[in-house]
């Protein structure tokens, strides 16, 4: 006689984890089924393997079409986990009854009418809760035994009885679930133990005609999917992160499931050691009033044993004496939890994948999913390989990295700063970039290839940017995303991808007609072409390609001030500054001639904040004198010039940097005696522009200049100290003294000022 058991369960409960095994041991099955797709029933041995860590998710996917995916998640206290686990420890077959990945990941999500009802939520409700998981803790987490499987069971069929017609997806379920137990039957197994979603119990007591479950489950549409192990973490096991059977607390349950005793004791002990770890003075006697607390919570609320909350109030009010901030660190350190699965080396990889993982044991990195930060020395071979590395994998949209800000920017330096954060979908990632290759490096350098060759739709090549803010083009150009995938090349040391690169960008520039697009685009590769040689490249090449990009600004620049409104000269500014950085990163002296000469020419005939800017330019790189530069402030900041068209010029002359004005005295009195001569009105009008240009000077500058500024008359002259107030305290016989001191020890001759009087 054949004897099918139905173990209904939450998918993520310590609690229904436990009832589980000990059902199983009491019933001693010859087959276990569990809801799970079929395709990965040749997988389930990994489960025993010692390397084999969950949390772990089965991930299934289309060939060809890696977005179209779908992940099936299991931690220490699954059900599912359980089962497997007993059933290969048992020796017993073990087999997913679910419907196919390849229906599953065919159906269009929210096909039909989705009616389903909360199940937790509704019971929870019916019970009085206004919180289902603090039910579900009271009824199945705290009273563990198979008995609850046949309560939930009833309840459940309850609410299947009362809710609307089930949505198609759950309907084409339960019939093959319902075809996988009558081929389990006919197979010979007598004894046979069924896992699944409680909602799915009622559906599976009885076994209506095959005929009916064979024609709801004909025509389905079908892909051909792949599945495999691939690591989760506890933060994707949260509803926070969107997975549809999430839980509040994998952390939490973690602990539940994996306590030998004494459960809450030990996880306060461990909250006080989190706290600990962050300089925080926890001690013993915290813990045990913790622990009292939480008990006398629990017995006010009648709760049978002190929950998450009762825990969380006692850690917050003793641990934490009050402290938002520090309960939330305790909330994401070991309520949600931090934990990162692992999958054996055996398991089914994409070869890209399997180069991947070669290399972070070869370069020490660990996946882990907490940020990590590694700062990178660059003379260092272990520190340039890993750099490589995560240049390469960022080039592929593989987002495992991100660099820090402004500090990998400048390929010139010996040091990157990144933060490294490994996340589930990254494999999916990894089998979607498996298309360009087998390994990591050449995977990059046929997508390089590919984003020069313009083989790439727009969206895909703004793709290769996102791995960090860093290296993202706002509304950029082709030719700037070019140049910058010259200089991304370089830092991923894809040497095989240059010439073809090099290549676009020289067509590119060659056809590209608008100035603004060449000044853009020029810093990045007048950057990879300075520090190329850092990174073992010949730089060369890259030279050349910057050379006729210069000289063809320098002849199209005029043209391109001419006529500019606010926002067009604002924007022309600012390529103008970093055209000529780049000038002064040049190899080539010429070039850097050539571009002075060009600012030279521009400067009788720009707009104020260009011909402030240009006059900077030029007073800094020695083209222009001092004094020249002063009489020309002093004519743009003159009574007869709009206070507007003055703003402008000062705006563009002094931002950057306020070092001239403390080491000018001419050009601060100048600036000093134009702001005095403003009218109320005036000065309002360029006040906006007066504190943009401040705004931007350090700290240390902006206290310089006004030190100096207040020993200023508004006339540019320095003021004369004033005499003392008749009132005054000072002991003039007693200042002599020391002032005939300090003459003396400086060498000076002192006549007092009564002598003199």
């Amino acid at each position: 006689m054949t004897v099918i058991e139905l173990y209904g369960v939450r998918h993520h409960g310590p609690g229904s984890a436990r009832a589980v095994r000990a059902a199983l041991a009491a019933q001693q099955p010859d087959v276990v089924l569990i809801e799970g797709p079929p395709e990965a029933d040749g997988l389930v041995e990994l489960a025993a393997d010692a390397e084999m860590r969950p949390p772990v998710a089965l991930l299934g996917y289309v060939a060809g079409e890696p977005g179209q995916a779908a992940f099936w998640p299991f931690a220490v206290f699954s059900p599912e986990w359980q089962a497997m686990r007993y059933a290969l420890g048992a020796g017993i077959p073990v087999r997913f009854c679910d419907l196919p990945a390849a229906h599953q990941l065919a159906m269009a999500e929210g096909r039909g009418p989705r009616s389903r009802v909360d199940p937790v939520g509704e019971l929870a409700a019916a019970a009085g809760y206004d919180d289902p998981e603090r039910w579900w803790e009271d009824v199945v987490e705290h009273v563990p035994g198979p008995a609850v499987f046949g309560a939930l069971a009833e309840a459940i069929g309850i609410l299947r009885d009362q809710a609307t017609e089930p949505g198609r997806r759950d309907v084409v379920r339960e019939a093959h679930m319902r075809k996988v137990l009558r081929k389990t039957i006919k197979d010979g197994y007598q004894r046979i133990a069924v896992v699944c979603g409680a909602w799915h119990v009622p559906a599976l007591q009885s076994l209506p005609a095959a005929a009916a479950d064979d024609r709801l489950l004909r025509g389905l549409p079908k892909v051909k999917a792949t599945l495999t192990w691939v690591p989760w973490t506890y933060g994707r096991l949260s509803y926070t992160s969107g997975y549809g059977a999430g839980i509040r607390s994998p952390g939490w349950y973690d602990h539940l499931f994996s306590s030998a005793g004494q459960p809450i004791e030990r996880w306060l002990a461990q909250a006080a050691a989190v706290l600990r770890e962050e300089g925080i003075a926890v001690s013993a006697a915290h813990v045990i009033e913790a622990v009292r607390l939480a008990d006398a919570l629990a017995a006010l609320r009648g709760r049978p044993l002190a929950g998450l909350e009762e825990v969380t109030e006692s850690a917050r009010a003793v641990l934490c004496e009050g402290s938002d901030l520090l309960t939330a660190l305790i909330r994401r350190r070991l309520v949600v939890g931090e934990r990162l699965g692992a999958v054996p080396a055996t398991t089914p990889m994409m070869p890209l994948q399997r180069d991947l993982h070669d290399q972070q044991r070869r370069l020490r990195l660990r996946p882990q999913a907490s940020p990590h930060d590694y700062d990178l020395d660059l003379r260092k071979p272990n520190d340039l390989a890993r750099s490589h590395l995560l240049h390469r994998l960022g080039l592929l949209g593989v987002r495992w990295g991100t660099p820090r800000q402004g500090r990998t920017r400048n390929i010139g330096t010996f040091r990157e700063t990144w933060e490294l954060t490994w996340r589930p979908e990254l494999d999916l990632a990894l089998i979607e970039a498996s298309r360009w290759g087998s390994t990591v490096a050449a995977a990059a350098t046929a997508r390089a290839r590919a984003l020069a060759s313009g083989a790439l739709e727009a969206s895909e090549f703004s793709g290769a940017w996102e791995s960090s803010e860093n290296w993202r083009v706002s509304g950029s150009s082709a030719l700037e995303e070019l140049t910058t995938l010259v200089e991304r090349c370089l830092l991923a040391d894809l040497g095989d991808a240059l010439p073809a690169v090099l290549a676009a960008v020289r067509a590119r520039a060659a056809l590209d007609t608008d100035v603004s697009h060449l000044m853009a685009a020029l810093p990045a590769l007048v950057r990879a072409a300075r520090y190329g040689d850092v990174r073992g490249t010949d730089p060369a090449r890259l030279g050349d390609v910057a050379i006729e990009m210069m000289t063809r600004i320098c002849a199209g620049l005029p043209a391109a001030v001419a006529s500019l409104d606010q926002a067009a000269e604002r924007a022309m500014r600012d390529r103008v500054d970093a055209v000529h950085s780049a000038a002064g990163l040049l190899a080539d002296g010429a070039s850097r001639e050539r571009w002075l000469d060009t600012l030279t020419r521009l400067l009788p005939r720009c707009p104020p904040l260009m011909s402030g800017r240009l006059t900077r330019l030029l007073l800094d790189a020695g083209r222009l004198a001092t004094d020249e530069a002063s009489a020309r402030m002093s004519r743009e900041l003159s009574a007869a010039v709009p206070a507007a068209a003055a703003a402008g010029w000062a705006e563009g002359f002094l931002s950057g940097s306020g070092l001239l004005l403390v080491h000018d005295d001419k050009l601060l009195g100048l600036a000093d005696g134009w702001l005095a001569g403003l009218s109320e009105d005036a000065f309002a009008a360029v006040l906006p522009a007066l504190r943009r240009t401040f705004g931007g000077f350090a700290p240390p500058e902006r206290r310089a200049i006004g030190e100096k500024a207040g020993r200023l008359d508004g006339t540019g002259r320095v003021t004369v100290a004033a005499a003392a107030a008749p009132d005054d305290d000072l002991d003039e016989d007693r200042a002599a003294l020391a002032v005939r001191a300090v003459a003396a020890i400086l060498g000076l001759r002192f006549a007092s000022h009564r002598a003199a009087s």
